[in-house]
């Protein structure tokens, strides 16, 4: 079957997601390990991506935390500066997908309100076909759900439908419902894959 949609992930495929270096930069590596030890971060942001409230779920872990309070405020306080920057290549290969009409959808584990204010932060985020946050769901990849939801959604499915990721267990799970997919690394990489499925010339994809 032709493809007749691809289907991006956001973190760290459009957008960089990467707290450790925030943190590295803001406290120092040393601290940071600390930090991430003593405190389930990745626990309290996974909870965000299932539907919990963005503030009150990390001021909450902060009260829980007075000894790293300060550093924990941060995740919500200096948010834009953590889920930065935009992969700009990326950003063109969206683009360049849209010139073309061909529809573009959105799948990503993210929280309801960190979205809404990446989505008024990142102009690109508000140019999808459709768009499946976990957040609305509250179940997250890989749970077969929320590739549901996007078919039903979108009204494609199987092969029609081209999806990257950076993880690959997100990666499978969209294989096990027959999508096609590729393992985001870098820009270069997915370019040189639309051009093979032949979604975009060379020149496109640059």
């Amino acid at each position: 079957m032709t493809i007749q949609a691809v289907v991006f992930d956001i973190g760290n495929v459009l957008l960089e997601w990467n707290p450790e270096r925030f943190y590295d930069a803001r406290i120092g590596e040393v601290r940071r390990r600390a930090l991430f030890t003593d405190v389930d971060l990745v626990g309290m942001n996974e909870r965000i991506d299932l539907g919990a409230p963005f503030e009150a779920t990390i001021r909450a872990t902060a009260k829980a935390h007075p000894d790293w309070q300060a550093e924990i405020h941060l995740w919500h306080d200096e948010w834009l500066a953590m889920a930065s920057p935009l992969i700009d290549h990326s950003v063109r290969l969206l683009r360049a997908l849209r010139s073309k009409v061909i529809p573009v959808h959105a799948l990503s584990n993210f929280g309801v309100d960190s979205f809404a204010l990446a989505r008024s932060t990142y102009d690109v985020l508000a140019e999808f076909d459709v768009t499946i946050i976990s957040g609305d769901l509250k179940a997250q990849k890989p749970d077969p759900l929320i590739y549901e939801t996007l078919e039903v959604a979108s009204g494609q499915s199987g092969d029609a439908l081209l999806f990257t990721d950076d993880r690959a267990d997100n990666v499978r799970a969209a294989e096990a419902r027959g999508w096609r997919t590729h393992l985001f690394d870098r820009p270069q990489g997915w370019a040189d894959r639309l051009v093979a499925e032949g979604l975009l010339t060379p020149e496109e994809a640059a």
